[in-house]
């Protein structure tokens, strides 16, 4: 479906008629924030975490949304039954403003925008192959909108067969571009990066799973520790969990998703359908 109706600052438009001008500071010089949440049959799915992350990058950017948490919240759900899409995925921007040098901050521009989303409840049993890259995301809490290194490194993963591409940092394993990730050890203890990383959702709330056959860590690993993985996956909004089949064309758990992967899996598809 067809979005019909997009958010600017304080009004409903037709999304044909949307528009910023081009002294926007996104445009000038690619300064701002967004977040990003799904709605499955017109529900928002952990949308007090993106609300409360969207909140925390605006401020760490010196951006003034112009509404706090429940009045945003409250233009989203009127957007949602405008549009009455279903499955979406819905995408908060905050710009740094029309500049009157392309340097200084303006006054921000909010842009809220809902696109069709085919959402699956079951996990991807083919995985992803990513291959690793020597790169550190600049202010990593913050979800900005610099992409360059992910995009400038698409001819880089074609070429390596990979489906997506894994930095690290100094030898320490940290995020995907758009998404965490996680190893399980031979001690099958599941950990993910804690430190100059951006603090995914859905990486948030694998963290507060709670089972007795599992330990889950939230601490710094090395490229050492990746090379003696059992398991792996990534996670994010659109992708809950995905296994990770191969690294730098080594299979994990015999390139294909591995048990506990597939368990955790369960138990967080589980969580996303209470909330719906």
């Amino acid at each position: 479906m067809d979005t019909k109706y997009v958010f600017i600052n304080d009004s409903y438009i037709e999304a044909a008629q949307a528009s910023l001008f081009i002294t926007d500071l996104a445009v000038q010089r690619g300064y701002g924030i967004f977040d990003f949440f799904k709605t499955i049959g017109d529900k928002p799915v952990f949308l007090s975490d993106h609300l409360e992350r969207f909140f925390h990058s605006a401020s760490k950017m010196h951006l003034d949304p112009g509404y706090n948490a429940i009045e945003l919240e409250a233009i989203l759900m009127t957007l949602i039954e405008k549009n009455n899409m279903g499955d979406s995925g819905i995408k908060i921007t905050l710009t740094g403003g029309y500049s009157p040098d392309g340097y200084n901050l303006g006054k921000p521009n909010l842009v809220i925008t809902q696109q069709s989303l085919d959402i699956k409840l079951s996990m991807d049993q083919k995985g992803i192959a990513l291959v690793t890259y020597a790169h550190q995301r600049q202010l990593p809490e913050i979800k900005t909108l610099d992409y360059l290194m992910a995009i400038w490194l698409q001819p880089f993963i074609k070429e390596q067969d990979a489906d997506d591409v894994l930095y690290q940092h100094n030898g320490l394993v940290r995020e995907c571009p758009r998404a965490n990730f996680f190893i399980v050890t031979k001690d099958e203890e599941i950990i993910t990066a804690k430190s100059d990383v951006l603090h995914g959702v859905i990486r948030k709330n694998i963290l507060k799973l709670e089972h007795p056959d599992f330990r889950i860590s939230e601490r710094d690993f090395t490229m050492a520790d990746l090379s003696h993985a059992k398991e792996a996956f990534i996670t994010s909004t659109t992708k809950h969990i995905m296994p990770v089949v191969s690294i730098d064309g080594k299979n994990l758990s015999g390139g294909k998703p591995g048990i506990i992967t597939e368990h955790l899996s369960s138990l967080l598809l589980h969580k996303i359908r209470q909330q719906v």
